[in-house]
């Protein structure tokens, strides 16, 4: 758009709130000038050729009147690493929309950090911040009558939490009477964490501890440190060193002391000091690709290293006043042409499991009536390859991903489109975004998508990584659905775990099944649950999970039979459902079982909880109904059944007596078990005090829609 019209653009409604309502005109043009000024004072060392010059009241005044583009830009709290670069960003956004004639206002949201959360209570708060964040967002937006936002979008719920307040505020202006314009917003994601580096000593330190184990023929110890040492460091490789770190105190080959004096140096080692979104494929990261997906991001800004350069923020602020008054580009619209990309983005980069609770609920806040169930048809219609090789073992983080952007290899989100399309896979290039342009338009001239892209290094490749991509859907007999993530699956275990029984360790809580996985008792444990089950069925069991190599469960053969992945157990954790706990990740958990070669070869997590996006393993989530809703979860006990099914997918509890008879079969109905189940109910009851009441999920809808307010559910009545 030429300078001229973008100076002279006025935002086309029937109603402006700052004409006719005469408090706002007299209220906020001192907050735009302090805002200015403030944007001024830290830019001006940058560029002086920034310089908004004289602004008057009288100038902001004039501007609202005659309903120039008001524009939020919306940014994060410092206590949050994402967004300790913010300042410069915010200053840069907020004198290019005054330069090109619109109204800039800055409002702050909190942030909570996951990281911080983790295994805490913290982790109760986190997913409703979500909506929290969401309605506060979509209050301030709709209060004080903004046209458009230009979003510093962070990590974890953040972007799903405002791209659901604004798309809210779209709908309902969508209802007839209001007179109000669309939304439209543009997403800047936060620039890229570098991840840290072992120091030396703490190196030599952790090898010591290695020798000392194999020393004493602990050799699974030994080789768990070792491979965790190869990880690029970062906070989610800390929680992994801590469980390691505890059974080595366990094993007595470190001090409680020692113990936390390593963790202290590995924790001031972890985190660059410019902050950023953590550089592995978790929920930050995949939210990342998320907002990029659905076509909210320019291709130059979905990827930094560090605050954007004048030069991008202009850029940014231009396209998004390209998009002013069209109603293409309003959020719901952009939201509902690229949803079922969004679904095959989030498959093709193996991504976070967290994006299937935060896509349906942003578009459920949109108005569009989408569930799981949604994504299961797309993901079924049209299966995308994984074309993500990320990895934290060997160099290929999203750090990296941002080197190989700056240098040309690829475009990010660009590439991904152009490579699927070559692959043969339909993507919607006729859906809009807010550069302005369709997906078809701006791949167009992208004829080599990712210089090098079958090398090693590169993290976006031409080639499939592997057919097989994303997030499964499954359904069984205690549930109506809970989902895994199969690209955080190796191949073994996915051609292992097809058609494999699993015996039941239940937990109450995470603390319970953490304890456990961390004691020197664990298996003691659980060879006493086999022990306790009738001879002929853990006999029936081995031969099945063997296919007949193994006959009978013979005591002295219990570590072999974890390391062969016969003898499989499923860790579940109830009771940590939305309503029952707020539906915190288990990540600490699945660190555990990641982390432990003999647990990750043979076992199974499964919760009605969910993971953090960098979990990797069998980690099954998202069960619905949850054990506090009554959910078939909260029946189980030791020695049940597992029966997973990955190529059908289905996950059931079966019938022992039908399999000592030769036949695998689910239980038509579960046990009812009424005692237990009321004793446990009682106990989440009052666990739930834990809680502070204005933060409980009681009046959200079940995870397959998203963990929505009702209200919020009730009105998603739209087709997309």
């Amino acid at each position: 758009m030429e300078s001229d019209n973008l100076k002279n653009l006025v935002i086309e409604e029937e109603f402006n709130p700052y004409r006719e309502c005469i408090q706002g005109l007299a209220n906020e043009p001192i907050c735009v000038l302090h805002t200015i000024n403030k944007a001024w004072d830290f830019v001006r060392h940058i560029d002086s050729n920034l310089n908004p010059g004289e602004v008057t009241l009288d100038d902001i005044v004039q501007r609202l009147v005659t309903n120039k583009p008001r524009v939020a830009v919306i940014s994060g709290s410092i206590d949050h690493p994402a967004h300790l670069r913010d300042d410069i960003h915010i200053s840069l956004a907020v004198l290019r929309i005054w330069e090109n004639g619109g109204v800039p206002f800055h409002f702050v949201i909190p942030v909570i950090c996951d990281g911080t959360a983790q295994n805490n209570i913290g982790q109760s708060y986190s997913l409703v911040s979500r909506n929290d964040t969401a309605a506060a967002v979509n209050i301030t937006f709709e209060g004080h009558s903004y046209h458009a936002a230009y979003v510093l979008s962070s990590c974890d719920k953040f972007p799903s939490a405002v791209i659901s307040g604004l798309a809210a505020a779209d709908r309902a202006r969508l209802h007839k009477g209001r007179g109000s314009s669309p939304v439209w917003a543009m997403f800047i994601p936060s620039h890229v964490l570098r991840g840290g580096t072992i120091r030396p000593g703490t190196a030599e330190r952790l090898q010591e501890i290695i020798s000392k184990a194999r020393g004493k023929g602990i050799d699974d110890l030994a080789d768990d440190i070792a491979e965790n040492m190869r990880y690029i460091l970062q906070c989610s490789s800390d929680e992994a060193f801590f469980g390691l770190m505890k059974r080595a105190v366990g094993y007595g080959l470190i001090s409680d002391e020692e113990c936390r004096s390593i963790m202290d140096d590995l924790a001031a080692a972890t985190c660059h000091h410019k902050g950023g979104v953590c550089a592995f494929n978790g929920t930050g990261n995949s939210s990342r690709t998320l907002v990029s997906a659905l076509g909210l991001t320019p291709s130059r800004a979905e990827l930094l290293m560090d605050a954007p350069a004048p030069d991008i923020v202009a850029e940014c602020v231009d396209m998004l006043w390209g998009c002013l008054n069209k109603e293409e580009q309003r959020i719901t619209n952009i939201l509902q042409k690229n949803f079922a990309n969004a679904v095959r983005i989030h498959n093709a980069t193996g991504s976070s499991s967290n994006i299937m609770l935060h896509l349906p609920a942003l578009m459920r806040y949109a108005g569009f009536d989408i569930s799981i169930f949604d994504y299961e048809r797309v993901r079924e219609q049209t299966p995308v390859p994984e074309i993500f090789a990320h990895s934290l073992t060997e160099k290929r983080d999203t750090f990296v991903l941002a080197q190989q952007y700056a240098s040309g290899k690829s475009r990010g989100m660009e590439s991904l489109y152009r490579v699927l399309i070559d692959l043969g896979c339909h993507m919607d290039l006729d859906a809009p975004t807010m550069t302005g342009q369709t997906w078809g338009e701006r791949i167009k001239d992208l004829n080599e998508p990712v210089a090098g892209g079958f090398d090693e290094a590169s993290v976006i490749r031409t080639k499939p990584v592997r057919d097989t991509s994303g997030v499964e859907v499954l359904r069984g007999n205690f549930m109506s659905s809970s989902v895994v993530k199969l690209a955080g699956m190796t191949d073994r275990q996915l051609t292992h775990f097809n058609d494999h029984i699993f015996i039941v360790d239940y937990f109450e809580h995470e603390r319970a099944c953490l304890d456990e996985m961390s004691s020197l008792k664990i298996f003691d444990n659980l060879l006493a649950i086999v022990e306790n089950m009738h001879e002929e069925v853990s006999s029936k069991f081995l031969e099945y999970n063997s296919k007949g190599e193994v006959k009978k469960f013979v005591k002295e053969d219990f570590t072999s039979l974890l390391k062969k992945g016969y003898l499989s157990f499923a860790f579940v954790i109830a009771g940590q459902g939305p309503r029952a706990y707020g539906m915190p990740e288990m990540f600490a958990p699945g660190q555990n079982l990641k982390h432990h070669q003999l647990l990750e070869a043979s076992s199974l997590l499964i919760t009605d909880g969910r993971y953090s996006g960098v979990t990797k393993g069998a980690c099954i989530g998202h069960v619905t109904p949850e054990a506090f809703e009554g959910g078939g979860i909260g029946k189980l006990a030791n020695g049940d059944l597992m029966w997973l099914q990955i190529s059908k997918k289905h996950l059931d509890i079966i019938d022992p007596e039908q399999l000592v008879a030769g036949q695998v079969t689910a239980y038509k109905e579960l046990p009812e078990r009424q005692d237990v189940v009321a004793e446990r109910k009682a106990m989440m009851q009052d666990r739930v005090l834990d809680i502070a009441a204005c933060n409980l999920m009681y009046d959200v809808s079940s995870s397959e829609k998203g963990c929505v307010p009702f209200p919020v559910d009730q009105r998603a009545v739209n087709p997309v």
